[in-house]
């Protein structure tokens, strides 16, 4: 089995930087693209960023310049380090990963348990 666990969130004041880690275990055969999302109260879950195997980076236009998404392939782990955070960035933060274990043929996407991100004003 595969799974996420996701670290790294909890309270900041507006203009702060959090960093969230997620870190895969399990029979891992490989790993392609990985990201975060996030669901705030009452909203729909939303791209905040994602990175692919080979290190392309995408981000929501709002997240782009603040926020950071990174790999270490060696660790299987994820990276989202958060900037000039602001108090509508607050929500629950999940991170994914599309991994191919050891026992399959075709790769699935799991995610992790998320974790809370609040921002104070």
């Amino acid at each position: 089995q595969v799974q996420l666990v996701e670290s790294g969130g909890g309270l900041v004041q507006a203009g702060g930087s959090l960093r969230l880690s997620c870190a895969a275990s399990g029979k891992i055969g490989s790993v392609n693209t990985i990201g975060w999302y996030r669901q705030a109260p009452g909203k729909q879950r939303e791209l905040v960023a994602t990175i692919s195997s080979g290190g392309s980076t995408k981000y929501a236009s709002s997240r782009e310049g603040r926020f950071t998404i990174y790999r270490d392939n060696a660790k299987n782990t994820e990276y989202l380090q958060m900037g000039s955070l602001k108090p509508e960035d607050t929500a629950v933060y999940y991170c994914y990963a599309n991994i191919r274990s050891m026992t399959s043929s075709r790769p699935f996407n799991y995610w992790g348990q998320g974790t809370q991100v609040t921002v104070s004003s």
